[in-house]
């Protein structure tokens, strides 16, 4: 083995011995089950990726989920985020931060707090005039994202049907097909 690669891996093997293991004593993460925090517990943050937090406790840090559902019956004291999936919070429930969701939907019950900004990008948004918002309401409809999509969409499907029907037009005349390019 030549010097230089075995120093290389010397050096990988000293910085992967030499790193400390991340701790997350209060932290509730998982992945493809669901994460359930009852009335009586109080988590950090709480991390889920294809699967749905309910929280009915306290959660002090951040709620992260992807490809899921958030549930808030209590409170939430920092960021609430949620991507392909909706949030929804009980009545008297409180962020203490901001509320975003991506292509999701948004429903809030009465007299719910939003510490920060509620924002929902390509997704609807359900709320009461009750509901508190401490900074910006931002809502972008999915027909901004979805809409361009579409009629692009259809204009390709246009294009495509009109050359294939004109190529069967040139082959029942007897012309042959014109080539490729």
């Amino acid at each position: 083995m030549r010097p230089r690669l075995f120093a290389l891996l010397l050096l990988c093997a000293a910085f992967l011995a030499g790193a400390t293991a991340a701790r997350a004593e209060r932290d509730a993460v998982q992945f493809g089950t669901n994460i359930h925090i009852s009335r009586d517990t109080t988590v950090h943050d709480a991390v889920c990726f294809f699967c749905s937090v309910r929280a009915e406790g306290d959660v002090n840090g951040d709620i992260v989920v992807f490809f899921g559902n958030i549930h808030i019956a209590n409170r939430a004291n920092h960021d609430v985020v949620n991507f392909f999936g909706s949030v929804t919070a009980d009545d008297n429930a409180s962020i203490g931060q901001d509320l975003v969701s991506f292509f999701g939907a948004i429903r809030l019950g009465e007299n719910v707090s939003v510490g920060k900004d509620m924002v929902a990008m390509f997704g609807v948004v359900h709320a009461p005039t009750s509901v508190t918002v401490g900074g910006d309401r931002v809502a972008q409809s999915g027909w901004v994202l979805w809409g361009p999509l579409l009629i692009i969409g259809l204009i390709v499907i246009v294009v495509v049907r009109e050359v294939r029907s004109q190529r069967r037009r040139q082959m029942l005349r007897g012309y042959p097909p014109m080539p490729r390019q």
